[in-house]
């Protein structure tokens, strides 16, 4: 091979690592970008799910309670022997008619589906912020190795922040008091 070739050959290469490694580097940014966003988006719906599950299930709760309170009391008022026909009267509407001595309330299934949620909400928001702290792990190791730091230092690339939740300005859709885990007090 003659030498010009050679450099061709090598010059082509050199063209083609630059390319694909500044291509690697905006793809990371673009992910770190999006990983970001998908934090905010996560707060978002925990912020907004977590609330109207506990109002759902206070409600729910209640419901039953004053369902068990009205069956006690008719129980009371039937084993000493007086008028119970005005409980059960009140009573009968609320329950659905079960061929058992007391009837089926879904109180536990309510709290279980609420804890669920709950859970699924901290999994969703500890997988991304796990998926930002890898990229932005990947990228940074990319800035500072030999040869991609030739080509960070080339297009200007530096070390990204990593994980950090941002509490002001205008591209930020996330509120501060939605950044809070909110509290469950049934």
């Amino acid at each position: 091979m003659s030498l010009p070739l050679i450099l061709g050959l090598v010059g082509l290469g050199l063209v083609v690592y630059l390319i694909s490694t500044y291509n690697q580097f905006q793809t990371l940014l673009t992910r770190i970008k999006a990983s970001i966003q998908e934090i905010g988006n996560q707060f978002k719906r925990q912020a907004n799910l977590i609330p109207n599950l506990e109002a759902s299930v206070k409600g729910y709760l209640a419901h039953e309670k004053s369902i068990l309170t009205l069956l006690a009391d008719a129980r009371k008022l039937v084993s000493k022997g007086q008028d119970a026909s005005a409980k059960v009267a009140q009573l009968l509407p609320k329950l659905q008619v079960v061929v058992e001595s007391n009837p089926q309330l879904k109180g536990v299934d309510v709290v279980s589906q609420l804890m669920d949620e709950l859970r699924d909400t901290s999994d969703k928001i500890m997988y991304s912020r796990r998926t930002l702290i890898d990229l932005t792990a990947d990228y940074n190791q990319m800035v500072i190795t030999f040869p991609a730091n030739l080509v960070a230092r080339l297009f200007n690339f530096s070390e990204a922040a990593g994980l950090t939740i941002p509490d002001s300005g205008d591209h930020l859709t996330v509120k501060s008091e939605e950044l809070s885990t909110p509290r469950v007090s049934l």
